[in-house]
């Protein structure tokens, strides 16, 4: 069965299915579905929460043991599984084809991966499990239903935003939930139930620094060498979390090669950016990166990620932030060292 993100709570309040199915680009609504699954499943008495990653080397058969075994410290357990971007094994297919041939009542498995389209949904693996459980596609907002998330959000908070301010927040932070969100609670703290204008909006985002995060984008799509590093200094003083500059660099190496790969088979530029939701303030920036950057290049910017990620989680990165600059920079120009993951693998 499948539900958007924003039905999720109707769902949950009519009871927890053995599996949830979380998969999509947008990272925000994911942590929200997963926060709010895991809140339903407290409630319900699954209070022991167990994790795992999957890593190559991934040991199945350790996930098949903890579904199917009870608890030493409680009666039922969540279970939340992060595909980390990685293609199942054969292995790992009959693992999770037997979850959905036994389900065990005693057990909720959150199942979280990018992603939600059809090269997923085909899967034997996503067949066996989702009939069986729920599958909460967490598609990137645009129009209409980006501004219903807005409302939203708003409606939650109790907060007053005019339509022009509205818009102008929207066009700030250029659909990136996390950020929208987080100026919301802001103006809810500042402004409590009293309305928010347009001016007093804009004169709290030009009066914070907080917007780093866009500045980075700017000098990776203008190819910007300086900009970037001044950003990135920045974004490291103010311990801004290295998984958060690694999704920002994702997201614009996933849109550009999106991009660029549908222009080359005969799609308008204008048709590709309208499918990955590239704004009209941002096309003209964006037409250089693609002018600028090979599809091996961005390729290539795909797999340094997936490099640091794994070494991230692993914690196996002596400087993150070191190699998250060696990253950014190859979106300005080609860079032949490789990408400085630990002092031990490049002696």
């Amino acid at each position: 069965m499948r539900c958007y993100a924003n039905q999720l709570s109707n769902y949950l309040s009519k009871g927890l299915a053995p599996f949830y199915l979380v998969f999509g680009e947008e990272p925000f609504q994911q942590g929200e579905c997963a926060l709010a699954i895991r809140t339903a499943a407290k409630q319900q008495g699954f209070d022991e929460v167990i994790k795992f990653a999957l890593l190559p080397g991934f040991d199945w058969q350790e996930l098949s043991a903890q579904y199917n075994s009870m608890s030493l410290f409680s009666a039922r357990t969540l279970i939340e599984f992060d595909f980390n971007e990685q293609k199942v094994p054969t292995q790992g297919v009959a693992v999770l084809k037997s979850l959905a041939e036994q389900v065990n009542p005693d057990v909720v498995v959150i199942f979280k991966g990018l992603g939600a389209g059809q090269d997923i949904q085909r899967t034997a693996w996503f067949k066996a499990l989702e009939p069986k459980g729920l599958f909460v596609p967490c598609y990137a907002l645009t129009g209409r239903h980006l501004e219903r998330w807005f409302d939203d959000e708003c409606k939650r908070l109790k907060l007053s935003v005019s339509p022009q301010g509205k818009r102008a927040l929207l066009v700030a932070t250029e659909g990136n939930l996390l950020a929208t969100h987080q100026e919301l609670e802001k103006l809810s703290l500042l402004f409590g139930k009293n309305p928010v204008d347009e001016q007093q909006l804009l004169s709290g985002l030009l009066n914070q620094s907080k917007f780093d995060i866009f500045d980075l984008n700017t000098g990776l799509l203008s190819g910007n060498p300086k900009q970037i590093i001044k950003v990135l200094n920045k974004l490291a003083s103010d311990n801004v979390e290295p998984a958060s500059i690694l999704w920002t660099l994702q997201n614009q190496a996933r849109t550009l090669l999106g991009v660029k790969t549908l222009w080359q088979t005969g799609t308008t530029l204008a048709d590709a950016y309208k499918k990955h939701n590239v704004w009209k303030n941002q096309q003209t920036i964006t037409q250089q990166a693609l002018d600028r950057l090979t599809l091996e290049q961005m390729k290539q910017l795909l797999c340094m990620m997936a490099d640091f990620d794994t070494a991230y989680k692993e914690a196996r990165l002596t400087a993150p932030y070191q190699a998250l600059a060696h990253i950014a920079l190859a979106f300005a120009t080609p860079i032949a060292m490789p990408l400085p993951i630990s002092q031990s693998e490049h002696v």
